[in-house]
């Protein structure tokens, strides 16, 4: 396998299920504020777009005007909630596995998500996943993010390599890919809300035991 193309994925919704975490973060604070509390589906449907969009729509769904100055502390509340060891998240099924194998394979990994840096790496060092990625950005990195392309063009610039495959599990995800030109590895079981079929991707998975092959047939097709 060539050391040409890299991996880089996503985290939240990909790599991890951070769903419950962040669903308990939002209505601890909601909670301080005597505010209403907002269901699991409803914040689950807020991840993507990183901490500052998560807060907006939960303002928005529990009746809050916007308001600069109040976003800004209860972003700040919601953080301090959020910085902490990960209770609720897991890993989701096979990714230690795959990322063993696709190490033997050679091939530089990297991250790029819209999640802040201190959340980012406690997570990625209370999984194991630290050693893995060579290359990683977070909200805080660039003063774009996803799916602004640049975060995703800066994570390969620093792997070094001609183009990578990139892997997650949402909308976000894929413009991000399809707006830096490289193809998409779509993971089913994250948190999209759009039907398979309509997102662009150059492949579909739904367990990470698929990944390895997956990715030995898109650099075998590369190589032919």
């Amino acid at each position: 396998m060539t050391a040409q193309t890299a991996l880089i994925f996503d985290l939240d919704g990909t790599l991890i299920d951070s769903a419950p975490d962040l669903h308990h973060a939002a209505n601890t604070v909601l909670r301080h504020e005597n505010l209403p509390e907002i269901s699991f589906e409803q914040a689950r449907s807020f991840i993507g777009k990183g901490a500052p969009v998560l807060i907006s729509r939960v303002m928005q769904a529990v009746g809050l005007p916007e308001d600069p100055a109040e976003h800004a502390r209860l972003l700040a509340l919601f953080m301090r909630e959020y910085d902490k060891p990960p209770a609720l998240t897991r890993l989701y099924p096979g990714v230690m596995d795959a990322l063993a194998r696709l190490r033997t394979m050679g091939l530089p990994m990297g991250l790029c998500t819209n999640k802040p840096a201190r959340p980012t790496h406690i997570a990625l060092d209370h999984f194991g996943l630290a050693p893995f990625l060579s290359a990683v950005a977070c909200a805080e990195t660039l003063p774009q993010r996803k799916p602004d392309p640049a975060p995703l063009r800066h994570v390969l610039a620093e792997l070094g390599t001609a183009s990578a495959l990139y892997v997650g599990d949402s909308e976000v995800d894929a413009e991000t890919a399809q707006r830096a030109g490289l193809p998409f590895a779509l993971y089913t079981e994250g948190y999209r809300h759009t039907a398979v079929a309509d997102l662009p991707h150059a492949h579909v998975f739904d367990h990470f035991d698929a990944l390895p092959d997956l990715v030995a047939r898109h650099l075998r097709e590369r190589a032919a």
